[in-house]
């Protein structure tokens, strides 16, 4: 019985994420348009050195947040920038940065492997 009331919860969950979080990512304006940008690795690891490194280390080794080596096999581009831009894991703070300098920020997260 209670196995089966966790496997409904579950599957309500799921359904959740699939009607009403990931289309509400996909429609985002802001989203869309960093996705639609190329981004350059220089760009972005000037803007990581200036707001990131101080949680992140300045080789994106982890200090009081995560290391971020592998961040782009761990996450899509949609959630990377969901999770910058909402700052839902404190203490990373909401940061919103310009779409081209979002999608620079992106071109160099995939460089850290």
């Amino acid at each position: 019985m209670i196995r089966a009331l966790v496997l409904v919860a579950a599957a309500c969950v799921a359904l959740l994420v699939l009607l009403v979080v990931l289309p509400a990512a996909r429609s985002d304006p802001y989203t869309r348009s960093t996705l639609q940008l190329s981004g350059s690795e220089e760009r972005g690891e000037q803007l990581f050195l200036i707001n990131c490194a101080g949680c992140h280390g300045i080789a994106a080794q982890g200090l009081v947040g995560p290391s971020l080596h592998g961040v782009d096999s761990r996450k899509n581009n949609r959630q990377l920038i969901q999770q910058v831009v909402s700052g839902r894991t404190p203490p990373m703070p909401r940061f919103q940065p310009e779409p081209q300098a979002m999608a620079d920020l992106l071109a160099y997260l995939h460089t850290l492997t």
